[in-house]
């Protein structure tokens, strides 16, 4: 559960997003807000935890698409490692699958980039207040949103073939041999009807299973 918060206090925001132009004036737009403090910025999903854990943010806003490690598994990460922490995951446009991954890695919230920044700001207020924050649109898409039929190594697997790993990365990474890790892409590639481990990410991205 989040810590105590006094109205007093400046909230304290960690900010990922990519590319670094947005996440700049993303920075600016709500450090003019008067509670908002963004005491950190990254630009890879690797990168939330470390930072998080020196920084202490109050709330988290997450790109859903960060090298290196997606948000909603960034997310996840904060929930294990930095529980006092709400996450709010921020996405380009609609995605049937990922909102159901949003809550089930602990995300207080899931908005619609690119929104007025007032929102936003009101939206950071809100989940630090212990509310649950939900565009709309992203509630209805998810509605009828089928299930994510992909495991979380097939999960992984995929998430790291996006960012360019090859095969001895992803076996080193979730130490397994060499073709235990094919049999996941393969796997994973079936699920999702695409030709290839590549088209395969970018299929279950869309989707929301990533």
């Amino acid at each position: 559960m989040p810590r105590e918060h006094r109205p007093s206090k400046s909230v304290r925001v960690l900010l990922a997003e990519d590319p670094g132009m947005t996440r700049g004036a993303l920075a600016l737009q709500l450090g003019m807000e008067p509670d908002i403090e963004v005491v950190a910025r990254v630009g890879r999903g690797d990168e939330v935890v470390d930072r998080a854990l020196v920084a202490r943010p109050d709330v988290a806003l997450l790109d859903i698409e960060l090298p290196g490690r997606s948000g909603l598994d960034a997310a996840a990460e904060l929930r294990d490692e930095v529980p006092d922490c709400r996450v709010l995951i921020l996405t380009p446009f609609a995605r049937p699958g990922a909102l159901r991954r949003a809550r089930e890695a602990g995300a207080a919230g899931f908005l619609v980039k690119d929104g007025p920044v007032e929102e936003l700001a009101e939206a950071v207020r809100k989940v630090l207040r212990g509310e649950t924050v939900v565009d709309p649109a992203l509630a209805a898409a998810a509605r009828g949103a089928e299930p994510n039929p992909l495991t979380p190594p097939e999960r992984e697997a995929l998430s790291a073939t996006a960012d360019g790993a090859t095969v001895a990365d992803l076996a080193a990474r979730l130490r397994l041999p060499e073709p235990a890790v094919r049999d996941l892409l393969a796997s994973a590639t079936g699920k999702t009807g695409a030709r290839d481990r590549r088209e395969a990410a970018r299929a279950a991205r869309r989707r929301g299973w990533l």
